[in-house]
């Protein structure tokens, strides 16, 4: 059987406020056409198709017309369970719809879908937290645990108020679940689990919302089910790759590099052609940086005015970091943006300023709006836009009645 597996998709999540659903786009594009060549019998998505419970209508309709392609009518299987970021039952509500076309969503770890056929395919067990499907003749056991956090379990773990006790208690429970459903795993069958967990030892990056609670949703590696072929894991942006015994445990990461921080993970997702009873060697399949995240740092205004113009045409996302003598103007940071467009943050290292050189001096007298703009040129070291003026003494209650 052809496995593809990839996870995060975060569909609707913005860079500090812009839209990356034009190279989300770019990503479905390619990702079905990665699909169709390595002729795919199941797709497994682990969780976090969306950046919130809410998404944008443009990320929904990408979404729906993601799967639809994929999936090719029914004639190839997509599992989906959902992450930490996305609503179950927003997720679930368009099951009666996907069924036909071989697509199987699963919002809860308790979540359930009736025996039977689904597009081209036969299921021919389920229950909670487990799926048996029979795709051209061969026969897949799938552990399917979207994002167990005790409010989706439906049960309070552990009444322990110490962190390591809640963690212990948290592994050893989804460590049950795990053994109890592996005991569905047969020979005969290709075994595989997908979750979308935290495993202790994991690397998080900060555009990730944690999935912890101070560590206690931590899950201990030896609490996964050795029985299992491949564990196809979600919720780490970065790929990751753990073993146990002969078993990979990966993380196929996020198509889209999604903060400064992870400007240098590699995209990728995860294929296999795997056979009962042998040993998963899983290929990583490169992704395409549709969008790159640069951090430039320049020694002076002039010379960053100078790259803006120079290198204004690659399609990049920017952070500029300047070091500067001065304050930099509002003007020179007009013509920085004229020059290079997507421009995320400029930063101004004011060379030679330390604590010691401030002054602090009673602003009591003065007006809010110059308390504003004072505090506002100290802490940015760019004077503030009459915009952002606006929207502050808007919210202070200072603004025009």
């Amino acid at each position: 059987m052809k496995i593809i597996h990839t996870s995060d998709w975060h569909l609707g999540k913005t860079l500090e406020g812009n839209s990356r659903l034009d190279e989300q786009k770019k990503f479905i594009d390619e990702f079905v056409d990665i699909v169709n060549e390595k002729e795919a019998d199941l797709v497994i998505i682990a969780g976090d198709v969306y950046d919130t419970a809410n998404p944008p209508a443009r990320a929904e309709n990408l979404f729906c017309d993601a799967i639809k392609r994929i999936s090719k009518n029914g004639n190839r299987a997509v599992l989906i369970i959902a992450g930490n970021h996305d609503s179950p039952e927003r997720l679930e509500a368009i099951r009666p719809l996907t069924r036909e076309q071989g697509i199987i969503i699963l919002g809860m770890p308790k979540s359930t879908i009736e025996k039977g056929r689904c597009g081209k395919f036969m299921i021919v067990d389920s229950g909670e937290g487990y799926i048996e499907l029979k795709i051209n003749g061969e026969n897949a056991v799938i552990i399917t645990i979207p994002y167990p956090s005790e409010k989706r379990l439906g049960e309070i773990i552990s009444e322990e108020s110490d962190e390591k006790k809640i963690q212990k208690s948290y592994s050893c429970k989804i460590g049950e679940i795990f053994n109890k459903l592996s005991q569905k795993y047969r020979e005969d069958t290709i075994n595989i689990m997908t979750s979308h967990i935290y495993i202790s030892g994991g690397e998080i990056s900060d555009s990730e919302r944690s999935i912890q609670l101070g560590g206690s949703y931590a899950v201990a590696i030896d609490s996964l089910p050795s029985k299992a072929q491949y564990i196809a894991l979600g919720h780490l942006h970065k790929t990751q790759k753990f073993n146990i015994g002969d078993t990979p445990i990966i993380y196929s990461g996020s198509p889209i590099q999604y903060s400064k921080k992870e400007r240098n993970n590699k995209a990728s997702v995860y294929f296999l052609n795997i056979k009962a009873s042998e040993a998963a060697k899983p290929e990583r399949i490169y992704l395409s940086n549709y969008k790159p995240i640069e951090v430039w740092h320049c020694d002076s205004i002039e010379e960053a005015i100078d790259k803006c113009k120079n290198d204004g045409n690659r399609d990049i996302w920017v952070y500029l970091d300047v070091d500067c003598d001065r304050i930099i103007t509002q003007q020179e940071i007009k013509e920085m943006k004229e020059y290079r467009k997507d421009i995320i943050e400029i930063r101004p290292n004011l060379m030679g300023e330390t604590d010691n050189d401030i002054v602090y001096e009673n602003l009591t007298e003065r007006n809010i709006e110059d308390v504003f703009r004072k505090f506002y040129l100290w802490r940015n070291k760019v004077e503030p836009t009459q915009e952002i003026v606006e929207l502050f003494l808007s919210i202070a209650g200072e603004g025009e009645e």
